[in-house]
């Protein structure tokens, strides 16, 4: 099985922000990755990481070979 390419991001979106995304108003959310590029990803993968805050840490995104989501994880 092929490596998944991996992005590293710090996100900081308010809880008054991360409602639109479960209010299905936004679907999809553009962040800026530690390396410097624009990325956009489905915002749904963030639910496990919502909190009263909204979303806030450094985040690991994976994508397979076709930029396909793989999976997230909360870095320390």
């Amino acid at each position: 099985m092929p490596a998944s390419r991996r992005i590293v991001v710090v996100l900081n979106i308010p809880a008054d922000k991360m409602h639109a995304y479960y209010s299905g108003a936004v679907h999809s959310v553009a962040a800026t990755a530690t390396d410097g590029r624009v990325i956009h990803f489905p915002a749904n993968i963030l639910r496990p990481f919502v909190g009263r805050n909204g979303v806030c840490g450094r985040f690991k995104i994976e994508f397979d070979q076709h930029n396909k989501f793989v999976a997230i994880h909360r870095m320390s």
